[in-house]
């Protein structure tokens, strides 16, 4: 079994020195190293250099620059997706973003973890879990979502907030470690129109 199919089953594997996987990522640094130097207004180049370096990008996607990622290809976006600047997602694992997804300035995506267990780790292991984020969430600034994370449909999850346990759906969630507050509810439907 090579080091990527033990990462796509969750097992511990070589992140660090294994040959094939270092490969992939270097290309996915000067990827996104290219993407990151596009000028602003250069919408349509921004784009195709997306759909060259990602798995799959719905319609009408904006992520701003500065942009990182490990491999590109595990990362899923659905439509009408906006990632404000320093988005970083650490893909080892499948990160897939339903639609009508907000992600603010600074938030992070990790799917990487490593053993407790200071031989393991110092042998370069490491661990990869898939994050899922439903529709209609929003992320507030600094956000980190952690390994194996799922974020429910219509949820908020507040700035600041460190995720590192499933959020359901409908919620506003935020915290360290993040913990629902409370449903959305209809109230939250007038709060803004005055």
């Amino acid at each position: 079994m090579t080091e990527k199919e033990k990462a796509a089953q969750g097992l511990l594997y070589d992140a660090n020195y294994d040959e094939h996987l270092k490969k992939e990522r270097l290309e996915c640094i000067e990827k996104c190293f290219d993407y990151n130097h596009i000028r602003p207004s250069n919408k349509e180049e921004r784009r195709a250099l997306l759909h060259s370096l990602l798995g799959h990008v719905g319609e009408h996607v904006t992520i701003e620059q500065p942009f990182h990622c490990d491999y590109g290809y595990n990362i899923e976006i659905g439509d009408n997706f906006f990632m404000n600047y320093n988005g970083v997602i650490l893909d080892c694992a499948k990160v897939t973003f339903g639609d009508n997804v907000f992600v603010a300035p600074n938030c992070g995506f990790y799917c990487a973890g490593h053993p407790l267990d200071v031989e393991q780790r110092n042998q370069g292991l490491e661990y990869a879990y898939p994050i899922t984020i439903g529709n209609n969430v929003w992320i507030g600034a600094n956000v980190a979502v952690l390994a194996g994370v799922t974020i429910g449909d219509d949820t908020v999850i507040g700035a600041g907030s460190v995720v590192n346990k499933d959020i359901p759906s409908g919620v506003i969630a935020a915290g360290n470690p993040c913990k629902v507050i409370r449903k959305i509810t209809e109230e939250d439907k007038k709060k803004y129109w005055k």
